[in-house]
């Protein structure tokens, strides 16, 4: 299975790409951060594990490599993964460190590009 690394957009639901939209409703596994839009989490199957690493009031996020050892565990056991992200996976976000761990544990990744705030303010 894949691990597909998704940006959410810029707070918009309307702004997930149509692509997100796709592999959230296949999901078995959502991780998500706290920057994600709250409502995008109904799109994955109410079977699908959601998985919280972004800071909360009151909590820490958790820390960067526990991240991607969670997308590797996932995804050696052949579940379908997102990694929701705020914004884009790429643009003030770790996403190229995640894709790092997933290639370097030979776990296939794709990258679902998000609408970046730069473009979507204009619209």
């Amino acid at each position: 299975m894949t691990v597909y690394l998704v940006g959410a957009g810029p707070g918009d639901p309307s702004l997930l790409t149509v692509k997100g939209a796709e592999v959230l409703r296949r999901a078995d596994v959502v991780v998500y951060d706290r920057l994600s839009v709250a409502s995008l989490l109904d799109l994955a199957p109410p079977r699908a594990q959601r998985i919280g690493v972004g800071k909360t009031p009151g909590h820490q996020s958790a820390p960067q490599e526990e991240i991607n050892a969670l997308l590797v565990e996932h995804g050696r056991a052949g579940k379908e993964v997102v990694r929701l992200k705020g914004g884009d996976p790429f643009v003030f976000a770790r996403g190229g460190e995640e894709a790092a761990a997933l290639h370097d544990a030979g776990v296939p990744f794709e990258i679902v590009p998000g609408v970046s705030s730069a473009l979507a303010g204009p619209a």
